[in-house]
């Protein structure tokens, strides 16, 4: 895995802030940690790392959140559009998640194989 990117800046004509979203690789475990937020703002570093992650050849990858303030509902989506593409037999263990991760894929996605959260 490589270096770390952040989201572009939003439009700076925006009329509110959306903040930002950092990306970077474990260096214990394969897979990635983000911090910030992940809304339109920063959906396509979110989905650029989603994509990464579903490429790694290795049963069990890694998405630790805890520095995640923020996941719109779109944001989840795209996690479980990521797991759904996973192999037979991989898996994505989503770390210490904001509670409104494992809320959205409960309601809209309550028996999605290849994904577990381990909650805070």
């Amino acid at each position: 895995m490589d270096r770390a990117w952040e989201a572009d800046p939003p439009d700076v004509s925006s009329a509110r802030s959306t903040g930002t979203l950092q990306v970077r690789p474990l260096a214990d475990r394969t897979g990635w940690q983000a911090a910030g937020e992940v809304s339109l703002a920063t959906r396509t570093a979110w989905e650029r790392a989603l994509d990464r992650l579903a490429l790694e050849d290795v049963e069990v990858c890694h998405l630790e959140l805890s520095g995640v303030t923020f996941v719109d509902v779109a944001g989840v989506s795209a996690l479980a559009v990521a797991v759904q593409g996973l192999p037979e037999g991989r898996r994505i263990m989503i770390e210490q998640p904001p509670a409104a991760v494992g809320r959205v894929l409960d309601m809209f996605w309550p028996d999605l194989p290849g994904v577990e959260v381990v909650a805070r």
